[in-house]
């Protein structure tokens, strides 16, 4: 006997009953439409809508039929499937399903090839020169991915997720998601080009694959994400001609209801006459702001999409951003004037309007009125003006702050681990330390590193920073630290380090990396295995050190393993036969001759 099969409930042995009478009657008295009767048994994918969050039984329920579930939602009730057309009236008719609409494709508005001038032109640089460049305001990019490693970009990449792949590493193949990206928060660095938003934490959020297309339910994925993890402002730049349905729009509602303000291109279906009701969706929807394009004269070229559903309007005819490989090209599009109103918005939540309703409207009403409101809708967008209508900046708080991720490699299930330390640090009377700024934090020699572990099961970790000490004298420094992960939890912790001259013997041992390899079977990922990297406090491998760890899986199972150090210092453990899903290792002692254990474990973890 399998000792893992669960008791099922009462209520999904009821649903699957339920399950098998639809069949039945499907079978002899409810028949499939004409369309659907080609070929009963092929697959369609759909977004199925239940009259409550799905669980364990609305999933058995779509498996009755035939079903293969890729996302169960909680965002929307709802849950993305493929299922075969023969069901779906089965599906349709059944008591617990309120819909059954079609997981149609949004495609990346186009992008014109055609010198920076947009980011300029609303007024944006002025309220950097003011010292507002939206740093800390989560800016999402559903798009293609983020050529993360553009060096434009790499310095307010914070994470995000890949919906196309399902995996944590959402790289740009397409190169519509880095263009969009550099115009909302491209540096500035006197190089290249510099984005509306400079400072903004950039997350990509991959739902289109290289060919520039992407599903419905993909981006009910992302939208669920960024609500999960406390993004602020989304940008849109896709779309659909016709209306993805209920479910799509559903999403997009509850959203922005929990707090999002999503930006979206209008489309480029426009016509020269600027006739007609043309612009596409997500931006027709109410919840999401739709933005049109307009040239340097302020004039909206052919192609921008007219409407009543029009917003806003901004520069998107050429427009000089990045790619990927870390170039630039200059391209035009209501997809390059989107981004623009995106980072307007990050720079006047960082002047200190949190609503994002109340950002829309402060967008709305600075707005320069270009008189056509169906060509531009309330008119261009003023940086300047819609941060000038938030008031006076409010003096940073005397705290150090430092924004810490994890590697790429760390996110489980797409989850954003990033914290931020906001650090308070006093001398051995516990006077404070004046004139250490964010600038302060460094990764150096000099450095001591402070830890706060969390302990809130969504986020469990360890958050680490590195505080530059090399402006301090000798002496005793004690660190507070206020750590709030991304749901706006927080906690708190200190550490107590000296500044003197450094060790010249070996005092201390640290794990300082746990990576992972899979090995064997058909996609050579069958088999799990775990190396702990152990160090002193002078850089140096520590060997024949005994590590303990604990493998813990994301059903709950754990291992236990203890190992010894190599000459490298290294250890590897090895899970034969490991079941996917997704892992992370804790590590629980190392004892080592002479030294002592820091009792750290670096942020870690996998999914296979």
């Amino acid at each position: 006997m399998n000792m893992q099969i669960k008791t099922m409930k009462i209520r999904e042995i009821l649903t699957t009953m339920v399950v098998v009478v639809a069949l039945l009657v499907g079978a002899v008295g409810v028949g499939p439409l004409a369309s659907e009767t080609a070929n009963a048994s092929q697959k369609v994918d759909v977004l199925i809508g239940f009259n409550q969050t799905p669980g364990a039984s609305e999933q058995a329920l779509v498996r009755a039929f035939g079903g293969e579930i890729s996302h169960s939602y909680h965002l929307v009730p709802a849950i993305a499937a493929s299922v075969p057309t023969g069901a779906l009236n089965g599906l349709r008719n059944h008591p617990l399903i309120t819909v059954v609409e079609p997981d149609g494709l949004f495609y990346a508005i186009d992008a014109e090839l055609d010198n920076t001038w947009g980011v300029k032109h609303i007024g944006a640089g002025d309220v950097h020169t003011n010292g507002n460049t939206g740093a800390g305001i989560k800016v999402a990019v559903i798009d293609s991915g983020i050529d993360y490693t553009h060096p434009e970009l790499a310095a307010n990449y914070v994470g995000g997720y890949d919906f196309v792949n399902n995996d944590i590493d959402p790289m740009d193949d397409n190169g519509h998601g880095t263009h969009v990206s550099g115009t909302v928060a491209a540096v500035k660095n006197s190089a290249g080009v510099v984005g509306a938003a400079p400072d903004a934490s950039l997350y990509g959020l991959k739902v289109l694959g290289a060919d520039g297309s992407g599903s419905f339910s993909s981006v009910i994925s992302a939208l669920q994400w960024a609500t999960d993890n406390g993004i602020k402002i989304t940008n849109n730049s896709y779309g659909s001609s016709g209306n993805p349905g209920t479910l799509v729009e559903e999403a997009f509602n509850n959203s922005a209801t929990a707090g999002i303000l999503h930006v979206a291109a209008a489309g480029n279906s426009g016509n020269c006459g600027g006739k007609g009701n043309n612009v596409g969706y997500p931006a027709r929807y109410a919840s999401v702001v739709a933005v049109a394009a307009t040239n340097q004269s302020d004039v909206r070229p052919c192609f921008s999409s007219t409407g009543p559903d029009v917003e806003l309007s901004a520069p998107g005819v050429s427009i000089k951003s990045t790619i990927p490989g870390g170039g630039y090209d200059t391209w035009s599009g209501t997809s390059m004037a989107s981004p623009h109103v995106a980072g307007t918005a990050a720079l006047v939540m960082a002047a200190g309007e949190t609503s994002a309703s109340s950002v829309r409207q402060i967008l709305r009403d600075t707005a320069k009125n270009l008189s056509n409101s169906n060509h531009y809708g309330y008119g261009l967008v003023q940086a300047l003006a819609a941060v000038a209508a938030v008031g006076p900046v409010s003096p940073p708080a005397p705290a150090v702050k430092v924004a810490v991720s994890t590697d790429k490699s760390n996110y489980i299930n797409g989850e954003d681990m990033t914290a931020v330390l906001a650090a308070a640090v006093t001398d051995e009377n516990g006077a404070a330390v004046s004139g250490l700024g964010a600038s302060a934090f460094a990764t150096t020699l000099n450095s001591v590193v402070v830890a706060v572990t969390f302990t809130e099961t969504a986020t469990l970790g360890t958050y680490t920073g590195s505080l530059d000490i090399s402006s301090l004298a000798d002496g005793s420094y004690t660190v507070e630290t206020i750590v709030t992960d991304t749901r706006g939890v927080s906690g708190s912790g200190s550490a107590t380090f000296t500044v003197g001259p450094a060790p010249t013997e070996a005092t201390i041992a640290s794990v300082n990396s746990i990576s992972y390899a899979t090995s064997g079977g058909k996609n050579s990922d069958k088999h799990l295995s775990v190396t702990a990297a152990v160090v002193d406090n002078l850089g140096s491998p520590v060997m024949s050190a005994s590590v303990s760890i604990t493998l813990s899986h994301d059903s709950g199972t754990s291992w236990n393993g203890t190992g010894t150090t190599g000459t490298n210092g290294t250890i590897t453990f090895t899970l034969k036969n490991a079941p996917s899903g997704c892992y992370k290792t804790a590590v629980t002692n190392v004892v080592a001759e002479g030294l002592t254990w820091d009792g750290l474990t670096p942020t870690n973890g996998i999914c296979k």
